[in-house]
């Protein structure tokens, strides 16, 4: 591992002033970045720990609820207000990681973590991600977990995290602080699909900063679900993922909320299929055709084309449970 330098700046001004340099990087949890240094995937010169600053709290707003970027996947699981408001954040959580790295890992963290492909860690393969213009080992290569959804012809890999699918379906909207103050965003449009720039993974620049998420004010508490489909039940990444979020009166379906994981660059939202579950009543048809619709565009490679039917059949499954059909 490459020598580096290390602050823990105690203002979010410091903090700011710091990451700005060449060559800097936050770490908090470290739960991914330590793994990449060690790997030699990057090397940074120094190291900004932000774990002084004042960004764990768990708070309601007027309009929702407000969790920071240092607040750790283990206590935002079982905050009292995220079960009884976000239960769909909490079941994310849960599924996405051993307790013991959900005890070290932070929001702002999980939703920086990068891509877990095989050839992206491995520094003796291409990979456009790691090294721009030197190609896409996992293209022609072993993509059983790879993306069937906004690919491009430099990258096909996915973003690794449960969180931010559950996230993505919750209408969530990032708080970010640069030096020249703060700015929001919403959580779907984030993180960034590969196009012709793998190596960018989401619309954060250089010298900014996470400071927290905001979840707004839903009636989907009572029928939600997220199914994380895996190799093995133990900590494993998704080969699917589904967040399903329902508003239902009288066995009509309100509103919809629908996002996968495993499947693209980014957490995938399904807009088309949110739409036309609107005003239709709850049943196992309209949910098969839900999840047919929400599969245009789908692209298979090699290994991975058993995604093709697994991703219809898990979004049907977590709309079932989310409706209390089984």
């Amino acid at each position: 591992m490459k020598q580096f330098q290390y602050t823990r700046p105690s203002t979010q001004q410091m903090a700011l002033d710091a990451i700005s340099k060449p060559g800097a990087k936050i770490i908090a949890g470290g739960t991914n970045l330590v793994d990449l240094m060690k790997r030699g995937v990057t090397a940074p010169d120094k190291l900004v720990d932000i774990n002084h600053l004042p960004l764990k709290n768990i708070t309601p707003t007027h309009t929702g609820l407000h969790i920071g970027s240092l607040a750790l996947n283990s206590v935002v699981s079982e905050n009292e207000l995220v079960l009884q408001k976000f239960p769909l954040l909490s079941m994310a959580l849960k599924a996405g990681a051993s307790p013991q790295l959900r005890n070290m890992a932070t929001v702002g963290g999980n939703m920086m973590q990068r891509t877990r492909c095989t050839y992206f860690y491995d520094t003796t393969m291409p990979c456009n991600k790691r090294e721009p213009g030197t190609g896409c080992g996992a293209m022609e290569g072993f993509n059983r977990m790879h993306a069937i959804f906004g690919t491009s012809n430099q990258c096909i890999a996915v973003n690794p995290s449960d969180m931010c699918v559950g996230l993505a379906a919750l209408d969530a909207v990032v708080i970010i602080a640069g030096r020249k103050g703060e700015r929001r965003i919403p959580f779907t449009e984030f993180h960034r699909l590969p196009e012709d720039h793998p190596e960018i993974d989401n619309h954060l620049a250089k010298d900014e900063l996470i400071i927290g998420v905001e979840i707004p004010d839903n009636n989907f508490a009572k029928n939600s679900y997220y199914l994380k489909v895996r190799d093995r039940q133990s900590y494993a990444f998704a080969l699917v993922s589904v967040a399903a979020a329902l508003d239902i009166d009288n066995g009509v379906i309100k509103k919809a909320r629908l996002a996968m994981g495993g499947v693209a660059h980014k957490p995938w939202r399904l807009f088309d299929a949110e739409k036309w579950l609107i005003g239709k009543p709850i049943s196992e048809e309209n949910f098969k055709q839900a999840a047919q619709m929400a599969m245009a565009g789908a692209k298979g490679y090699e290994y991975n084309s058993f995604k093709l039917n697994l991703a219809p059949a898990t979004i049907n499954e977590a709309l079932k449970h989310a409706a209390g059909l089984v």
